[in-house]
């Protein structure tokens, strides 16, 4: 797939996935990842959610839940989200708000990502990977 448009017409990337539990998702990823609440539904033909990321960057995530339907949990340990932080000091900081808000870090399935950076799973057992270092194609 290749856009050429410019920067504010591009598109945006939304991943979206059912839960079970959208308040421990909602605590994970606002106040143990910093992303704001951007919407929030209730009863949207049968379905809750809500939609967190940041204003300003071109991705955010929507969490779901059908009333009267059971999600089952991550198909892998190796169903990974991948930030990139090049900055150390900003990389230490989110790893530390992730610790202070209870969150411990897991060895990752793939020793690849344990090497510089650090994993952590969300309350439906998805991972999460804080890698210290620049995306480079």
């Amino acid at each position: 797939m290749h856009f050429s448009v410019t920067p504010a017409l591009a598109p945006v990337l939304r991943v979206a996935r059912p839960t079970n539990n959208i308040a421990a998702l909602r605590a994970f990823y606002q106040d143990g990842l910093g992303f704001e609440l951007l919407a929030e539904f209730e009863n949207h033909n049968g379905f809750d959610g809500i939609i967190l990321g940041h204003r300003q960057w071109p991705y955010h995530f929507e969490f779901t839940h059908q009333r009267g339907h059971r999600v089952p949990p991550a198909p892998s340990q190796d169903n990974l989200l991948v930030f990139y932080f090049p900055d150390a000091a900003a990389w230490q900081q989110q790893i530390t708000q992730l610790l202070h808000q209870g969150y411990a870090p897991l060895p990752s399935y793939n020793p690849y990502w344990d090497t510089q950076g650090k994993t952590f799973a969300d309350a439906d057992g998805y991972r999460i990977v804080l890698q210290q270092s620049q995306w480079k194609l």
